[in-house]
């Protein structure tokens, strides 16, 4: 699946510019206002976003900080004309993980971009969820009773979003959007947790109501 990026940019000449030359490698998607940066950012899932930092509206930092709050982790590039130290502190303070001064390198956007997003784990590393060893890269999960369980490649990347933020209570259409395909419904997701507690623990997965799902903590 081509990685997902968010481009928050209102610059009617450069935004379209930007996502022409980064949908090469990125699944790209334009928002020009704060605003709708927010609603499509809390609705999918996405692997990397580019804010501007002058915005419309609700500016670049407050739409940082906004989905900070709402426990959005993705990784952040800052895009702005405003070079000084204190406002790259604003932004990084914001919860920006980087931060690129406009006139800008394309080269160096891109290799910005794949650092934030470069996954530093060794096949060998796994993820203790509970008493549980989950190996993403093998598409396994080891009970403390049974041993090795296989996963399919859907109930993977399911477990895997959910333990990238333990804490975190997803919506059901951000799991939808990060971990399946077009066109599927609502339902998939919960056809799809159904399956991952029928293979592993009933407590795999915790459900909020009203909210989504967030990773349990099995015994």
């Amino acid at each position: 699946m081509t990685p997902r990026l968010l481009l928050v940019e209102d610059d009617p000449r450069l935004g379209p510019l930007v996502a022409d030359v980064l949908s090469s490698q990125w699944d790209v998607t334009l928002a020009v206002t704060g605003e709708d940066a927010l609603e499509v950012a809390v609705a999918r899932y996405f692997d990397v976003m580019v804010v501007d930092r002058r915005l419309p509206g609700i500016d670049g930092t407050e739409v940082v900080a906004a989905l900070r709050s709402r426990r959005i982790s993705t990784p952040v590039l800052m895009l702005t004309a405003l070079g000084e130290v204190r406002d790259r502190v604003s932004g990084l303070d914001a919860g920006a993980n980087d931060y690129l001064t406009k006139p800008f390198d394309f080269d160096e956007l891109s290799a910005r971009l794949r650092a934030l997003t470069r996954d530093y784990s060794g096949t060998e590393t796994g993820v203790e969820i509970g008493g549980w060893m989950f190996y993403p890269d093998d598409s396994s999960i080891t009970s403390p009773y049974t041993g090795r369980v296989m996963l399919t490649e859907k109930e993977t990347a399911l477990l895997r979003m959910l333990a990238s933020d333990p804490a975190r209570a997803f919506t059901r259409q951000h799991l939808l959007s990060a971990v399946f395909d077009h066109g599927e419904q609502l339902g998939t997701v919960d056809t799809y947790v159904h399956y991952l507690r029928r293979k592993t623990d009933r407590d795999m997965v915790t459900t909020i109501r009203g909210v989504g799902y967030r990773l349990g903590t099995p015994a």
